[in-house]
């Protein structure tokens, strides 16, 4: 389902420059991914951005698709096992861009799939809705960076956002504090934590962060994320 909604806008992106250009237009674009590690949960996400009108220094829509995986062991005393989760996102939206500061709001459907694992018995459950995501990027002052990520869907009521800022330090790297809180049907997470944001290597542009979440469902433990991203 996700794969074919990203053929279908890349398709449809392609035709528009074609028919108002007369040539193939090259679109700009971010591939980016991200790993997840804690003592209970490994999730991974890899997705696009791509600029449909004008390109990503300049404000225009954009197409943003991810897919990711997740494996998880509960710590439920039922039911047990293993749950492996699958998600995808495609969504439509505008971005706007001021120099270095940039504000998004995107829209479209959501997806997940579930399998629980529990010695011989396996279960399944698929679900659709819809998301409502922004973005920002800001450089409040030539020395520090304010990052914020927020969604909303539908499915089990979920929200989620996440506030960093930070300091420019040598290497060009920015760091500070961050803060990022999840809530769901029947389960909720909060997380502080430091952030290392701008690092780039291998021709790409990393992310590190790590520190203590609480969950209702769990004592509290440490976790880590990996970001990178590139820009082509």
């Amino acid at each position: 389902m996700p794969l074919a909604v990203l053929a279908s806008l890349l398709a449809a992106t392609q035709a528009c420059a074609e028919d108002e250009l007369g040539e193939r237009d090259p679109v700009s674009t971010v591939l980016f991914a991200s790993l997840e590690a804690g003592p209970a949960k490994r999730f991974a996400a890899f997705g696009l951005k791509r600029a449909i009108t004008g390109g990503l220094d300049a404000s225009g829509f954009r197409a943003l698709v991810k897919l990711g995986g997740a494996h998880e062991t509960p710590s439920r005393p039922r039911p047990r096992g293993n749950l492996y989760k699958a998600e995808g996102q495609a969504l439509l939206g505008y971005e706007w861009r001021i120099g270095d500061t940039f504000v998004s709001l995107y829209a479209g459907p959501d997806y997940e799939e579930e399998i629980r694992v529990c010695g011989c018995a396996v279960s399944a459950t698929t679900r659709f809705g819809a998301r409502l995501q922004g973005d920002l990027w800001a450089t409040p002052t030539r020395g520090t960076m304010l990052q914020g990520s927020a969604y909303v869907s539908t499915m089990d009521r979920r929200l989620w956002g996440r506030v960093a800022g930070g300091w420019a330090v040598p290497l060009g790297l920015y760091v500070g504090p961050e803060i990022e809180a999840y809530r769901q049907t029947g389960y909720h997470k909060l997380r502080l934590g430091l952030h290392a944001t701008g690092f780039r290597l291998f021709g790409l542009n990393w992310r590190l962060s790590g520190g203590w979440q609480t969950t209702s469902d769990r004592p509290g433990e440490a976790y880590a994320t990996l970001g990178v991203h590139w820009r082509r």
